[in-house]
């Protein structure tokens, strides 16, 4: 069994994906409430310029302020990591790929089937790569549609996402 998950069809690039290092990725999200929370529609890439402008037009006016550096993560912050259950959203590698303009499905295959997925509910989509602290069983991944439709029975033993 593989680690590894395929991006790949009608893309400029493909791309592989090893869900075994997320856990150290900002992005990740906790799968025990991400669903029960509120969420915005709002443009992360512009919040970010936003953010960083503030910040070089903070340096700007009263020079460059360095804070201390906290070398080790809290102690809840530790337990949460080994002991969470985590997801991370599926659009930033799909766009990362850059599907052909005249992309309109996902191939979501597994070990024992295919599912075919329109491209809005792939970018919407949430990735599970562990489940209290621990790699997932019948992984590498779980596929969950983002509005939480199978968040109690996710499609399991990811292998592969090609775009048509």
């Amino acid at each position: 069994m593989s680690d590894i998950i395929f991006i790949n069809g009608n893309v400029s690039y493909s791309i592989t994906l090893d869900p075994g290092v997320w856990i150290f990725d900002d992005r990740k999200v906790d799968l025990l409430t991400y669903f029960e929370e509120e969420r915005s529609n709002s443009d992360e890439l512009e919040a970010y310029k936003k953010a960083v402008s503030a910040h070089w037009d903070r340096e700007i006016r009263e020079g460059a302020v360095f804070p201390p550096v906290n070398k080790s993560i809290s102690r809840f912050e530790k337990e949460k990591i080994i002991k969470g259950t985590f997801g991370i959203p599926l659009r930033p590698f799909l766009e990362h790929a850059m599907p052909g303009t005249d992309a309109q499905k996902v191939l979501l295959k597994t070990e024992m089937n295919t599912y075919t997925l329109t491209m809005e509910e792939a970018m919407e989509a949430i990735l599970g790569f562990s489940k209290e602290g621990k790699p997932l069983k019948d992984g590498p991944a779980h596929f969950y549609f983002g509005d939480g439709r199978n968040k109690t029975a996710p499609i399991t033993h990811i292998r592969q996402l090609t775009v048509i």
